[in-house]
C-alpha cells in the first residue's frame, strides 16, 4: 500500500478575483504535491473557497449580485487559475456547500462543545475585516490599524457572541511546537508562535449574529440566532473537503495533513487557533506548516489603491504557465519577501529557460540530427560511467537530485530546481569543452559517447523537472519516446531512465522562443 501525503494550500477570501500571490501558493502547492508523487506516495492536494466570510457579503452588496452567485463566480475563477497554472487540486471545497461543509462544521462545533469549550458572552471589541479577526489595541499600527490592512479602519462591533476556550491550551501548544510535534516551517515562523503564546491567550469568539452575518454561512447548532464565525468554519475545509461529517472512511485515511501551505498572514491561526479546535474536538493535528513569505510589485505592497494588483490569467496567457512557474520557484526564496516584475520576469526568461534550458536542448537534438540521423547513438563505453553522472568537477544530475530531495525536506523549493540549473549550466560548458563539432570528424565514437551522455541528462532532467514544470518536462520526455514512461512512472530518481539507442529524436517546436 503507498504512503499517502495530503497537503493543503490556504483557502482563499473569493471577495474579488485571484492575484498574483495567489498564484504563487497555488504552484507551491501543486510542486510539492508532484514530488512527493514521484516518490510514488500517493498523493491529495486540497483547496477551496472561503465563501462564507463577512466581507464576501459586503462585496456581493456592493456589486449588486445575490450573494451565492457571487461565491460561486468568483470561486470558479480561482480554480480556473489553478487548472492555467497546471496545477492538480484533487479537492476543491468551497465553504458554502450544504451537503458536506456545513454537517462537517457543525460536528467540530459540537465536539469543541462536548469538551466544554464553548461559552456564550457579550463581547465589544475592534474588528478588522479584512482579518475577519478581532484585534487589542495592543496589536495595532501607530494608528490604530492591522498590520495586514493598513489604511482600513478597524470597526467597533458589540454583540453577544459564543467563544473558544483557546485559553485552555496555551501550554499545550507551547510543547506541541516547541518540540516540533506540530512543526512550523520556517524557525523564524515558528519562534514568532512561541512569542504570541507567550502572553496570555485570549479566549476567541466563533460565531457573529444572523443581523452582522445577513444570515450567511453555517448555522451554529442550537441556536438559529447565531452563525459560525469565518475562521472556526474556513479552517474544517481542510476537514469537510476529506470527508469529516460525512465520509468517515475517506477522512481517516487521508488526515492528519501532512502539511498545510499558507502565507505569513494567516500563521495565527493556523498554528494556534486551528490546532487548538482540534486539540478540543479530540482529533488529531496537521505534522506541519509551511509559511511562505508575500510578494510586492516593483518596490510596492499590491493594492488596489496603488492599482498594482497583477492578473496572472495575463501572464500565462501572454508567457504560458511554466515560465511563471519557474520565476515563482526559482527566483524567490519562500522564506523572504520577493518583489514582481514582469521586465525582470522576461530576463530571467530569456537568460534561464530560452538560452538555458531550451537552448541546451536544441544543440544537443541538433547534433544528433547532423551526426545520427536524429537517433539516440549507442556509446561504446558503460553509461554509468559518463562524466555527466560522475566527474567530481562537473555538478553532476545525480547531484542535482540530491538537493532537490534535500530542498523539498527544508521546503525551500528555489534550491532543488536552481541546483538542476547549476547542472545546466555545467552541461553547456562540458558541450564547449568538448567541441563535439570536431569529434563528428575525426572520431565519431567519441562523438557518440559525448552525445549519449547528454541525451542521458536531458531525459533525467525532464523528471528532475516534473514538479516544478511539468509540461516542459512531457515535452522533453514526448521528444526521446518517453512520455508514457513519465506519466505511468515517475519513479526514477534513484535509477535509470532507459534511453534506448536508435530512438527517434522528435523535438518539434522549440521548448521556450526567445521573446
Amino acid at each position: 500500500m503507498a504512503k499517502k501525503f495530503y497537503l493543503t494550500c490556504a483557502i482563499p477570501y473569493v471577495n474579488a478575483a485571484p492575484h498574483i500571490g495567489h498564484a504563487l501558493e497555488f504552484v507551491q502547492g501543486d510542486v510539492i504535491a508532484r514530488y512527493h508523487a514521484l516518490l510514488g506516495e500517493e498523493t491529495r492536494l486540497l483547496s477551496g473557497g472561503d465563501e462564507n466570510a463577512l466581507k464576501n457579503v459586503q462585496a456581493a452588496e456592493k456589486a449588486g449580485v445575490p450573494i451565492q452567485q457571487f461565491v460561486d463566480d468568483n470561486t470558479q475563477k480561482f480554480l480556473d487559475l489553478t487548472k492555467a497554472l497546471g496545477c492538480r487540486f484533487d479537492v476543491w471545497q468551497k465553504g458554502s456547500d450544504q451537503v458536506h461543509h456545513f454537517p462537517a462544521s457543525q460536528k467540530l462545533w459540537k465536539l469543541c462543545a462536548k469538551a466544554g469549550d464553548i461559552y456564550q458572552k457579550s463581547y465589544e471589541g475592534l474588528y478588522c475585516v479584512g482579518c475577519e479577526t478581532f484585534y487589542e489595541p495592543s496589536e495595532l499600527n501607530e494608528n490604530g490599524e492591522c498590520f495586514e490592512h493598513p489604511g482600513k479602519k478597524l470597526e467597533n462591533v458589540s454583540e453577544n457572541n459564543y467563544f473558544f476556550r483557546l485559553s485552555k491550551y496555551q501550554s499545550q501548544l507551547v510543547e506541541l511546537i516547541t518540540k516540533d510535534q506540530l512543526r512550523v516551517i520556517p524557525d523564524t515562523r515558528k519562534n514568532e508562535v512561541l512569542s504570541f503564546l507567550k502572553q496570555p491567550l485570549q479566549d476567541i469568539s466563533i460565531s457573529r449574529s444572523n443581523e452582522r452575518a445577513k444570515n450567511w454561512g453555517v448555522p451554529v447548532p442550537g441556536d438559529d440566532t447565531q452563525r459560525i464565525y469565518v475562521w472556526f468554519d474556513a479552517l474544517n475545509i481542510y476537514q469537510s473537503g476529506i470527508g469529516f461529517g460525512w465520509n468517515e472512511e475517506m477522512y481517516k485515511k487521508w488526515w492528519p495533513a501532512d502539511v498545510h501551505v499558507i502565507g505569513k498572514g494567516i500563521t495565527r491561526f493556523h498554528a494556534v487557533y486551528w490546532p487548538a479546535f482540534l486539540l478540543s474536538a479530540g482529533l488529531p493535528l496537521p505534522r506541519a506548516i509551511f509559511v511562505h513569505e508575500y510578494f510586492t510589485v516593483n518596490g510596492q505592497k499590491m493594492s488596489k489603491t496603488l492599482g498594482n494588483v497583477i492578473d496572472p490569467v495575463k501572464l500565462i496567457d501572454t508567457y504560458g504557465a511554466d515560465p511563471l512557474r519557474y520565476y515563482f520557484l526559482a527566483k524567490f526564496s519562500p522564506f523572504s519577501d520577493g518583489d514582481f516584475s514582469e521586465d525582470e520576469f522576461k530576463k530571467v526568461y530569456n537568460a534561464d529557460l530560452a538560452n538555458g534550458l531550451g537552448n541546451l536542448v536544441s544543440r544537443t537534438f541538433g547534433l544528433a540530427a547532423q551526426n545520427f540521423g536524429g537517433k539516440i547513438p549507442a556509446p561504446d563505453r558503460d553509461p554509468d560511467a559518463h562524466p555527466l553522472r560522475t566527474d567530481p568537477a562537473i555538478h553532476t544530475w545525480k547531484t542535482a537530485w540530491k538537493d532537490i530531495d534535500a530542498s523539498f525536506r527544508s521546503y525551500e523549493l528555489n534550491t532543488g530546481i536552481g541546483s538542476v540549473w547549476k547542472f545546466l549550466k555545467d552541461a553547456d560548458k562540458y558541450i564547449n569543452d568538448q567541441k563535439p563539432w570536431e569529434l563528428s570528424k575525426k572520431d565519431p565514437k567519441a562523438l557518440a559517447w559525448v552525445l549519449y551522455g547528454l541525451l542521458d541528462s536531458i531525459h533525467q532532467i525532464a523528471w528532475q523537472i516534473y514538479p516544478y514544470l511539468p509540461e516542459t518536462a512531457l515535452h522533453i520526455a514526448r521528444a526521446m519516446g518517453s512520455e508514457k514512461l513519465l506519466l505511468k512512472n515517475p519513479v526514477v530518481k534513484d535509477g535509470w531512465t532507459n534511453i534506448a539507442p536508435g530512438t527517434k529524436l522528435t523535438l518539434g517546436k522549440p521548448l521556450f522562443p526567445r521573446l
